[in-house]
C-alpha cells in the first residue's frame, strides 16, 4: 500500500476471516448498504456478511488540522473503540464483542476509520427506562451501579456515559450491561466525587439515585448516603432532564429543604 492511500486494518484473533469485509467497508457505506441505526456526526449501520450481522461505525471526517493530528500522532476513534472494548471486557465488564478496525489515510491526511463489532444481544437502552415500565427497572439499575463501580475501580471513566450508551438485557441469569461508544475514556485514579460526577449526565430521579448509589457504594466501599447526595446534585444541574426527573427533583427538594 502507498504512502498516498494507506490502509491499517486490525482484526480480533476470532475473526481473522473478515479482513475482505473490513475492507469493504468504505465501498458498503457509499453504496448505503445494511440498516441505518444512527446518523449523526458518526454513522451507525448493521450490516449482513455471509450470515451474520454485524455493527459498524463510520467515524465522520475530521476538520483539516485534526486529520494531519490523526494521521501522525493520535490514536483514531476507531482504534480507540477497539483497544477500550478490549479492556472493558478484560475487567470483567460487558460490551459488544469487537471485531476490528480499519483506519484509512492519505499521504500524511488521515481520512476514515470504521469500528466493527458483534450485535449486543442487549436490546434495550438506559432510556427506555423512562418511556415504559420495566418490572426487572431495580434490578437495572443496581448493574449500572455494579458495573459503574467495577469500570471506576479499574480507573476507566467513560466520557459520554448517557443514556444511550447503557444497554440492558434481562436474562435468566440476571441482568446483562453492555457499554457502548467507548472511544472516549479517562484512564487514572477515580476517587469518590469524580466517580459520582461520572454518572451526571445519566438520566435518574433521587430514587434511582439511591438504588444506583447503594450499590455503586456496597462494591467500593463507600458510604452510600454520600453517594446518593453526590449523584443527585451533579445531576440536578445537568441540561436535558426527563420531565419524570424534573418533577421527582422538585419533590425532592421540598422534602430536603423542610
Amino acid at each position: 500500500m502507498s504512502i498516498l492511500n494507506h490502509k491499517t486494518l486490525v482484526l480480533h484473533p476470532k475473526y481473522r476471516n473478515l479482513r475482505t469485509f473490513l475492507l469493504s467497508l468504505p465501498d458498503r457505506f457509499k453504496n448505503n448498504e445494511g440498516v441505518v441505526i444512527h446518523k449523526g456526526r458518526n454513522e451507525l449501520r448493521r450490516i449482513t456478511y455471509e450470515g451474520r450481522e454485524y455493527v459498524v461505525k463510520s467515524f465522520r471526517r475530521p476538520n483539516v488540522i485534526n486529520r494531519f493530528v490523526y494521521g501522525v500522532f493520535r490514536a483514531s476513534k476507531a482504534k480507540r473503540s477497539y483497544d477500550h472494548a478490549l479492556m472493558f471486557l478484560q475487567a470483567g465488564v460487558g460490551t459488544p464483542q469487537p471485531v476490528g478496525y480499519l483506519n484509512i489515510r492519505k499521504g500524511l491526511l488521515f481520512d476514515q476509520s470504521y469500528y466493527v463489532t458483534l450485535v449486543s444481544e442487549c436490546p434495550h437502552r438506559y432510556e427506555e427506562l423512562f418511556r415504559r415500565k420495566f418490572d426487572c427497572e431495580e434490578a437495572v439499575l443496581r448493574a449500572v451501579g455494579h458495573v459503574t463501580a467495577i469500570l471506576h475501580e479499574n480507573g476507566y471513566a467513560h466520557k459520554d456515559y448517557g443514556r444511550a450508551n447503557i444497554l440492558f438485557a434481562e436474562t435468566p441469569g440476571g441482568i446483562k450491561i453492555d457499554i457502548v461508544d467507548l472511544n472516549r475514556l479517562s484512564v487514572g485514579h477515580i476517587g469518590l466525587k469524580a466517580g459520582c460526577k461520572n454518572l451526571e449526565r445519566l438520566p435518574a430521579t433521587p430514587a434511582m439515585h439511591r438504588i444506583i448509589a447503594d450499590e455503586y457504594a456496597r462494591v467500593r466501599g463507600f458510604d452510600a448516603d454520600k453517594c446518593y447526595e453526590l449523584m443527585v446534585a451533579y445531576r440536578s444541574v445537568q441540561p436535558g432532564q426527563e420531565e419524570k426527573e424534573i418533577e421527582a427533583l422538585k419533590e425532592y427538594k421540598n422534602a430536603t429543604s423542610k
